[in-house]
């Protein structure tokens, strides 16, 4: 078994700026980032193109310096280390195979760097071919696999050299759906069973939300929030973190008052009594009430807090979409175990309806 090494990595104050020689302003590509990745944990930066993930993530792997700030990997600083010094190792969007070497010079490169005997280099690249599920394509050019093959000998030269830091930059974004599902599981397992500590990019909120033990969710070159995929999906602290982790729909209301632990506020001309609220909500403010389609249910005419007509149902097997025109736009509602509930037909008037601990108040500002 590969050895098992568990560090941290710490990020204090960390900004990238980079000059504009065209004598505009400086691009501020990562802002303050304060960030404790704990040892053997799985940590993604998710966010869209330019937020400032990948190169948070180049910034630990040493490939760029930060412009303040400092980086630490266990108790060791290495801001402004290079590469080759740091204990890393990253794995990229292109996975950068050799393709004059067979898989088995590819996955023992980073050994023969080290000079490590022969016969321990062709122990440990069976072991690591056989742990990505290659052990029989050692002798086979890279041109000859298939995505996902590559894919996993990208990940065994990676892991081959036991880094302390395991670093994917979008490495399944060049792989079918199935495959990125299939190779989401295996780099999870792989992981976990290793103990190390793994940091990984991607823009993908599924990729996130399966692969990890906490989600770092970046715009604009800040960290907006930090937590476990529940909390990140379930509690967001703000619209654009609610709308970036998954479907939501935000309805305007005003919070009128809030009784013990209840926040009454006003919808549509209806009092609505919500739960839970994010940072910055306060009585009397105009705030949005967002809601996910899970949390939304379809009910008679009348009954419910938003009237509405059924547009269109999308039956999907263990749930239906059921798209519901109101005076707020298109409203979405998920219908889990579809055979089990009424469903309306399309063209009916209906209701929509929410329970107080389903949905969750955020300031209408903070975007």
């Amino acid at each position: 078994m590969l050895e098992k090494k568990s560090v941290s990595v710490t990020l204090e104050h960390v900004t990238k700026r980079f000059k504009n020689v065209k004598g505009k302003k400086d691009v501020i590509a990562v802002n303050e980032a304060n960030l404790v990745i704990e040892p053997g944990e799985l940590v993604t930066l998710l966010g869209p193109s330019g937020c400032g993930k990948t190169t948070t993530l180049r910034m630990i792997a040493g490939f760029e310096l930060p412009t303040e700030g400092k980086i630490f990997i266990g108790n060791e600083e290495v801001t402004m280390m290079p590469p080759n010094k740091r204990d890393t190792a990253t794995m990229f969007q292109s996975y950068g195979l050799f393709p004059h070497m067979t898989v088995y010079d590819n996955v023992a490169y980073g050994l023969k760097l080290r000079k490590i005997p022969a016969d321990q280099i062709k122990e440990k690249v069976n072991e690591t071919l056989g742990m990505v599920g290659l052990a029989d394509y050692g002798d086979r050019a890279p041109s000859k696999l298939s995505g996902g093959q590559q894919q996993r000998v990208a990940l065994a030269r990676s892991l081959i050299v036991t880094p302390s830091v395991l670093l994917l930059d979008e490495p399944l974004s060049n792989l079918d759906a199935l495959l990125r599902e299939q190779m989401r599981i295996e780099i999870r397992k792989i992981q976990k069973d290793l103990g190390i500590t793994a940091v990984y990019v991607t823009h993908d909120r599924v990729e996130a939300m399966s692969l990890s033990d906490r989600v770092v969710v970046m715009k604009d070159g800040f960290i907006r929030q930090i937590g476990p995929p529940s909390v990140i999906y379930e509690e967001p602290n703000s619209r654009f973190v609610a709308g970036f982790v998954g479907k939501a729909t935000f309805f305007p209301v005003k919070i009128l008052r809030k009784d013990a632990e209840k926040w009454i506020c006003e919808l549509g001309g209806k009092e609505a009594v919500v739960s839970h609220a994010g940072d910055n909500v306060e009585v009397g403010m105009e705030a949005v009430l967002m809601a996910r389609p899970e949390s939304l249910r379809v009910v008679e005419p009348g009954t419910g807090h938003i009237e509405g007509k059924v547009r269109m149902n999308v039956y999907l097997g263990n749930s239906l979409e059921s798209f519901i025109n109101t005076s707020f736009g298109e409203v979405l509602v998920q219908v889990d175990d579809p055979h089990a509930k009424k469903i309306y037909a399309e063209g009916s008037d209906v209701s929509i309806d929410f329970a107080p601990d389903r949905v969750r108040l955020l300031n209408k500002d903070e975007t």
